[in-house]
């Protein structure tokens, strides 16, 4: 018993020791943004003698990260949503579906998981200015969509084949899929509904990536369509010296995607479980 009790508090101490590694130095950008730079010599950690919000608004409105803040909305809701609704789709059709040159065309989509983004950024750039999408929100939309496609195909599929087949079967019995207007109904009545956690882990990865996407904005993104990654970026060489201008220029970059990891980490730690189990 005295062991078991040992084993758990070691468990906990561990745990609890990787959560104030992962924490603190977000607690500690948070507590720097709110600060005067004649207060950084006090610490990282210590508070702040005044909370001086004018740090945020320096930022939103003197670096211009109210334009990259709607660039980066207007880049990632259309990625998002576009991206799952079609990687729904293939992971139904190639998890649950047998039809000829299913493997060659799975192995297509999934050498855009292979083939790093600096490996076709020269290339694509190319392809966007022969297009005349260059320096626009179509520049920046359709790459993150083909690029995150290929991995919501491929976690899609395996979510979908971990489905038990005695309930499609029982389903198309049933008369489910016999309707003329709608073949598949299987996936939109029966599969979609218990597919919640599994597309939700993928939306939740999809915003992230797309949110968080630097190199590619930079490349083929014009002045104009900057996100705040870039944003971020050029703050550096702006306000090198005003720190908590900074800090907090970070904060606003990182607390969408905290936020919506905490608002959907059920469904996001469900997901992953479930989609990771069988390929």
């Amino acid at each position: 018993m005295r062991a078991d009790r040992r084993q758990q508090a070691f468990t906990y101490g561990v745990l609890i020791l990787f959560l104030l590694v992962a924490v603190m130095p977000f607690v500690g950008n948070i507590l720097t943004s709110f600060k005067a730079r004649t207060e950084l010599s006090r610490g990282l950690f210590a508070l702040p003698e005044q909370w001086r919000t004018q740090n945020y608004v320096n930022a939103w409105e003197g670096a211009r990260f109210n334009e990259f803040f709607l660039n980066s909305v207007i880049v990632v809701v259309p990625v998002v949503i576009v991206a799952a609704v079609c990687s729904l789709l293939s992971g139904y059709a190639f998890g649950l579906i047998s039809f000829p040159g299913e493997r060659l065309l799975l192995l297509v989509i999934v050498l855009g998981l292979m083939a790093p983004t600096e490996a076709v950024i020269i290339p694509l750039w190319h392809l966007m200015d022969r297009l005349g999408l260059r320096d626009s929100y179509w520049a920046l939309i359709l790459p993150q969509i083909g690029l995150s496609f290929s991995f919501g195909t491929f976690w899609m599929r395996a979510h979908f084949k971990n489905m038990p087949r005695d309930l499609i079967d029982a389903a198309v019995v049933d008369g489910c899929n016999t309707s003329p207007f709608s073949p598949h109904n299987v996936l939109w009545k029966i599969l979609l509904p218990l597919s919640g956690p599994a597309l939700m882990s993928l939306i939740v990865l999809i915003f992230m990536w797309t949110w968080n996407e630097f190199f590619l904005v930079l490349v083929v993104g014009g002045t104009d369509y900057r996100t705040l990654p870039v944003g971020l970026a050029l703050l550096r060489g702006r306000y090198s010296a005003d720190v908590p201008v900074m800090a907090a220029a970070s904060t606003i970059v990182s607390l969408p995607v905290l936020l919506l990891y905490l608002l959907f980490q059920r469904s996001f730690i469900r997901g992953m479980i479930s989609g990771a189990v069988k390929a």
